[in-house]
């Protein structure tokens, strides 16, 4: 994990308001370029959605994909679901991430 997220904090506050209403029980990584150091302007800001059980977010993230797309945030948001992604990939984002959103604490 790492702390430094290259994101504008209005469009940060922009994507959190989001993950708050559509996936409040999941925990979101930000990773990739905006994350790594190698962002610029135009990237897009990369998200993996971790849900509380090992099953998928189904319409929750649908709806928040959606909503990303009809949003006025002026980058691309890419956002996959952490129990879709093969082991690889989640290997890849775990070298570096932000913790953009916690889930909900252990029980």
């Amino acid at each position: 994990m790492t702390a430094r997220l290259d994101l504008p904090l209005r469009y940060r506050h922009m994507v959190e308001t989001l993950l708050r209403e559509y996936v409040p029980d999941a925990e979101v990584w930000a990773y990739g370029s905006r994350v790594n150091g190698e962002s610029h302007a135009g990237s897009d800001l990369d998200l993996v959605l971790r849900s509380p059980t090992p099953e998928s977010l189904g319409t929750a993230f649908t709806d928040l994909v959606e909503a990303f797309r009809e949003s006025n945030i002026p980058i691309l948001v890419q956002v996959c679901d952490w129990a879709r992604i093969p082991e690889s990939f989640r290997n890849e984002i775990t070298r570096g991430y932000v913790v953009l959103q916690k889930g909900p604490p252990a029980s």
